[in-house]
């Protein structure tokens, strides 16, 4: 057994949590030299991007009611054999006055006794759980005597780092249990916000996909295809949105938009107009009441005045034949059928964006779609990624050129709109900066 080492005596009054006279020595605000010095060790800590926090010093906090019988050691050394500061507390109210940011390990005497509180009078361990409530991200040391590991273990289930016998410490048997606390703590506490960071993003990813849109097309005769690719990293939901509904007179309507901008705020904007736009078409509205109707409710639950959306919403006939136009500062939709290549649908009459204009109107164009067609919606994403290294991008002309290769080569329905948006990417070289949303129609004989 190591043989027992004296307490250590040197310790300043501003660490052992004492009350002292003020000195000759104090400064002119009163400040003693050793206080000056725990601010200057206090000033030196710093956050890294782990959350993780790093020091010129090891502290280590000791709560314990008997001073004079203190198994405080002498020469406590961290890793890099600095040495270890040590405070001293007789009781929790003294131990939440010194639990500062700079202190990385407690070192509780289970012998303490708890403040009164329901509950506690038969709770072995009511001491440490009051410390481990005062302290939740600090590493903390049970000390117990030799005669009672059970004790000790228990406080490890119930949240200590570890635990010590009191009879058998000794400088570097502490000195290594406190090395130890801390980085298992540090770990412990990595570990926990990784499985809550990852908890959070199963739940966004969750959420996220449950506000994107399910097309209410039965009974219709039209296939539809859809590909959406958010531009921020990891989600799922951008600001552009989308839908398609039948209503109960065979009418099929479709929409597409794009709030400016492509944080959580546009892409929230984005769901709450793709809802608004169902309600409002089940309700039977359709043209400039429709688009007039969604730029009130974009202006009332957009954060900035700044912040615009445009749209394109078609309604095709319940023959097919036909359908009505409505462009509000959106790229026009692209065409193609069996005896005619691709092409875009007027845009002449293309209206001002949503929220830009008070009072402003969205002519609706009537257009002829023919027997069998394909009719794409889509926003520009797909048309303002970068062709090669330099500054041009693919536009509308050279998308129309893309959309007719791959059409001659045979791609229909999901397989055109994948190959689009990947040569899309590709011609970018990477990754595109702008969410891009892509709708297929198709009608066949």
């Amino acid at each position: 057994m190591p043989v027992p080492v004296p307490r250590q005596r040197a310790i300043p009054a501003v660490e052992s949590g004492q009350a002292q006279a003020a000195s000759p020595a104090a400064g002119p605000s009163g400040e003693r030299p050793a206080e000056g010095a725990h601010r200057a060790d206090t000033a030196r800590t710093t956050a890294d991007k782990t959350g993780n926090t790093t020091h010129a010093h090891l502290t280590l906090l000791l709560i314990e009611d008997d001073p004079a019988g203190s198994p405080i050691v002498p020469d406590l050394l961290d890793q890099a054999g600095k040495p270890i500061r040590v405070r001293t507390a007789r009781n929790l109210t003294e131990a939440e006055r010194l639990l500062t940011d700079d202190v990385h390990c407690i070192l509780l005497d289970l012998a303490l006794s708890a403040p009164g509180r329901a509950g506690d009078e038969d709770d072995e361990l009511a001491v440490l759980r009051h410390v481990l409530e005062l302290a939740p991200r600090h590493a903390v040391l049970a000390l117990t005597a030799s005669g009672d590991a059970e004790r000790g273990a228990e406080a490890v289930r119930v949240g200590a780092q570890d635990y010590l016998f009191r009879d058998e410490l000794d400088g570097r048997l502490l000195s290594r249990a406190i090395r130890y606390a801390v980085e298992r703590k540090r770990s412990d506490s990595a570990e926990r916000r990784l499985a809550e960071s990852r908890v959070r993003a199963q739940e966004n990813r969750r959420l996220q996909r449950g506000l994107l849109p399910t097309p209410l097309l039965e009974g219709s005769p039209l296939r539809f295809a859809a590909r959406y690719r958010p531009g921020r990293s990891r989600a799922l939901l951008g600001g552009d949105f989308y839908d398609v509904v039948r209503t109960a007179d065979g009418t099929v309507h479709a929409m597409i938009g794009d709030v400016c901008g492509h944080g959580p705020d546009e892409a929230a904007l984005g769901v709450e107009l793709r809802i608004a736009w169902r309600a409002l078409i089940l309700a039977g509205l359709c043209g400039d009441r429709l688009l007039g109707t969604l730029q009130q409710v974009l202006e009332h639950e957009r954060a900035d005045d700044e912040i615009f959306a445009t749209l394109c919403t078609v309604d095709i006939a319940p023959d097919g034949r036909r359908a009505g136009l409505c462009l509000a500062g959106h790229p026009a939709p692209l065409i193609a059928g069996p005896d005619r290549p691709a092409r875009l649908l007027p845009y002449e009459n293309n209206g001002p964006a949503l929220g830009l204009l008070p009072g402003a109107r969205w002519p609706r164009m009537q257009v002829e779609l023919g027997a069998e067609w394909s009719l794409m919606l889509y926003t520009d994403g797909l048309i303002e990624g970068r062709v090669g290294a330099g500054r041009e991008r693919l536009g509308q002309e050279g998308m129309v050129e893309m959309v007719r290769r791959q059409i001659a080569s045979g791609l229909r329905g999901e397989e055109l709109l994948r190959a689009a948006v990947n040569e899309v990417r590709d011609l970018n070289g990477g990754e595109l900066a702008d969410d891009v949303a892509v709708l297929l129609l198709d009608r066949a004989r």
